[in-house]
């Protein structure tokens, strides 16, 4: 059950939900209109900026001795790496306003800064769940898509299959002892609020 857990943590890493959001809604909103070749570089960029810059600033952090590990396990350490990613979701907005993407695809970066930037402050006193508002963002996303009318396909399967997604990461968090049942909750809360709400008035 560890190693599924362990597994479950890493696929489902948030600096990897991003690229995962931008491929779904490749396939399944209005974006599919545009061009193959497009679609893949806007996701590859996102990639770099929302995974590989923030993977590089961690790794940097734990070879410079600032971090004990990778996965931030201490709640101390979290402060930069979490700001890097703040930064990155706030230029992967501003890109997807200047490019003209629908209102909803940038407000999915802002929404992510704001849930990046309220772990930052909260994790200075209280160890909240980075996984699992990565998870709770995604699910918003699904459900500003679906409010929206963006969806060319049915989200049924998609929203049902996030949820479930959601609720064994979290499991699996709290079965690692990375976190409480409190520290999931909040951090899915907060991850799906900052991404619905802006969502939903652009």
């Amino acid at each position: 059950m560890y190693k599924i857990s362990r597994i479950l943590s890493s696929v489902f890493s948030p600096i990897l939900l991003p690229t995962y959001a931008m491929i779904v809604t490749g396939l399944g909103t209005v974006m599919h209109l545009l061009p193959q070749a497009t679609l893949w570089i806007v996701t590859g960029v996102v990639f770099l900026l929302t995974a590989v810059m923030p993977a590089v600033s961690i790794v940097s952090l734990y070879r410079l001795g600032m971090v004990s590990g990778p996965e931030l396990n201490e709640r101390t350490e979290r402060t930069i790496p979490y700001l890097t990613v703040t930064a990155s979701y706030l230029v992967c907005g501003y890109c997807m306003q200047r490019a003209g993407a629908p209102g909803w695809r940038a407000m999915f970066f802002y929404g992510g800064a704001l849930a990046s930037l309220v772990s930052t402050v909260v994790n200075r006193w209280w160890k909240i769940s980075a996984h699992a508002a990565a998870m709770g963002g995604a699910t918003a996303m699904l459900f500003v898509i679906l409010l929206a009318h963006q969806n060319v396909v049915s989200l049924d399967w998609w929203i049902t299959g996030t949820i479930l997604a959601a609720g064994a990461v979290m499991t699996a968090r709290v079965y690692m002892q990375r976190h409480t049942l409190m520290q999931v909750l909040a951090g899915c809360a907060n991850g799906f609020l900052c991404v619905l709400l802006p969502g939903l008035w652009f």
